[in-house]
């Protein structure tokens, strides 16, 4: 082949078509084995690298391409920066899949054979694992969130045994069974076909949890608030807009949720009084809670401010509150897992001197909370907390020492454009399916939904649309061999691939 590296870039392109909004699975699976064949035929190690690498850049600047996007909502940086943001992003992110390449490449053999593929298998998975980690990590879309977007979903329900990214090896193990039947090697094909049918199967067998006859209703409420216009001066409007949505109480307790990201007026007590400005924290928690009864509660985006001693502002968090009908905090979160250039600026020593700022508003950093947190609400029980990115961290969604009965995910999506929305819901619902818990998403103007604790979407209020979604809320399902195991079932499922190969290896001398 004469450009190896320009191919292997394009079939990186082409791979990340099999996320959504795209769902090219069919163009994913040839092109991901056409890029192993690739690796195996690299001539050295440099090589191997290289064209894993030029894999990796085509793959990211395709999947992030959202990112371009958020430079239109920031006045401190060029907007036209945003075009480059996605590829520059991905010059470093190819430093995985190029991980991956050079391990597999290292125990090539003279022919592709099923040990070959499951070494590619497990050192995918390691490459992933360690991108969703290191450097705070970025675990935007990992292979095994592809299997979504089957017509035939039910490998995704794998996910409850071996969490996300052992999924992304079974992903490189489907493409690798494609390459191997091109060359006539049948055993890692037909064991692949027979777990897709064990996975049709149990999908068809899969019973639901049973839905409590008093269970409480989640009303989730997406305002259609687009980014531009979620500056203070339009907050009544936001405020009516999410009040009116919100419904009315009724016989059934209600557990109310808003997004993050619009609810801009502070609303805790004991501030200086500057920092209101003409607002009243009681009043605007008073008409938020007006449409709360007396079992009801509101959970609700916002931000929390931190004073030195001097009376000025140091830091802020970004928060969700709890609120009763009397217009009372209860419960406070504070989001752990910040995004860099969104809500902090990594090496700021650095990149301030070089033109460079966060892409939303504001130049203080938000301090970070202490982790996944349960709250316990009166009437609800046990709820968990994971704002906006923090979902996307497989194996770091729920507070171990006490699981709740559903996660909360406020998210800001409306400066991800039209891909990075429909690409987080898909994330939510494979989090849904690790934990074995329902997840109720409440956004701005995309995708706010009901996802149950199998991962289906009970209920959807689509991208730029106005709406809410009344449904009671889905029960939970015992808890998962990933729920109790997390990351370590990655190590695992690499380890027993690496071990298969060696056996395989060792047997034929």
């Amino acid at each position: 082949m004469r450009f190896p590296a320009l191919t292997a870039l394009v079939l990186g392109a082409i791979v990340a078509c099999a996320f959504a909004p795209l769902d090219a699975w069919w163009a994913a699976f040839p092109a991901l084995a056409l890029w192993m064949a690739l690796v195996h035929a690299a001539p050295t190690m440099r090589q191997a690298l290289w064209r894993g690498w030029a894999f990796g850049v085509g793959h990211f600047t395709i999947n992030d391409n959202w990112i371009q996007h958020a430079f239109t909502f920031q006045d401190q940086m060029p907007p036209v920066l945003g075009y480059a943001a996605p590829f520059a992003l991905a010059l470093y992110l190819a430093v995985y899949p190029m991980i991956a390449a050079g391990l597999a490449w290292r125990v090539r053999r003279a022919r592709i054979d099923t040990a070959w593929v499951l070494f590619f298998a497990a050192a995918w998975i390691a490459s992933e694992w360690l991108r969703s980690w290191v450097f705070t990590g970025y675990a935007w879309d990992p292979l095994g969130v592809a299997w979504l977007g089957l017509p035939l979903d039910d490998m995704a329900l794998l996910a409850r045994d071996i969490g996300t990214y052992a999924l992304s090896g079974v992903f490189v193990l489907f493409a690798g069974a494609l390459l191997l039947a091109a060359r006539r090697r049948r055993a890692l094909p037909v064991a692949v076909v027979a777990l897709l049918l064990v996975q049709v199967v149990r999908g068809a067998l899969d019973v639901p949890p049973s839905q409590a006859t008093t269970a409480p209703r989640v009303v989730t409420v997406q305002p259609d608030v687009p980014q531009d216009q979620r500056g203070e001066s339009d907050q009544a409007m936001m405020l009516a807009r999410l009040v009116r949505l919100s419904g009315r109480p009724g016989a059934v307790p209600r557990l109310v949720l808003w997004p993050e990201g619009v609810i801009r007026d502070f609303i805790e007590d004991d501030y200086p009084l500057w920092v209101y400005g003409d607002t009243s924290p009681w009043a605007t928690r008073a008409r938020m809670a007006s449409v709360l009864g007396p079992r009801d509660l509101l959970m609700t985006g916002g931000t929390a401010l931190q004073f030195d001693r001097r009376g000025d502002v140091a830091t802020a968090t970004n928060s969700v509150f709890v609120l009763d009908h009397r217009a009372r905090i209860l419960r406070r979160y504070d989001k752990a897992h910040l995004v860099p250039y969104g809500e902090y600026l990594p090496m700021p020593w650095l990149l301030r001197p070089l033109g460079l700022s966060r892409l939303v508003p504001g130049d203080m950093d938000f301090l970070p909370g202490p982790g996944p947190r349960t709250l316990n609400l009166p009437g609800f029980g046990a709820i968990g907390v994971q704002v906006c990115y923090e979902i996307i961290f497989s194996g770091h969604v729920t507070d171990r020492a006490r699981r709740p009965r559903m996660i909360f995910n406020p998210s800001n999506e409306a400066w991800f454009g039209t891909w990075g929305p429909p690409q987080f819901l898909r994330q939510a619902q494979l989090r849904a399916i690790e934990e074995g818990l329902p997840i109720v998403r409440a956004t701005p103007n995309s995708n706010t939904s009901v996802i149950s604790a199998d991962g289906e979407v009970l209920g959807n209020v689509p991208h730029h649309r106005a709406g809410a979604i009344d449904l009671p809320l889905p029960p939970a399902r015992p808890p998962t061999l990933f729920a109790r195991v997390g990351n370590a079932m990655a190590a695992i499922v690499a380890l027993l691939l690496c071990a298969g190969a060696i056996a395989m290896r060792r047997r034929r001398g």
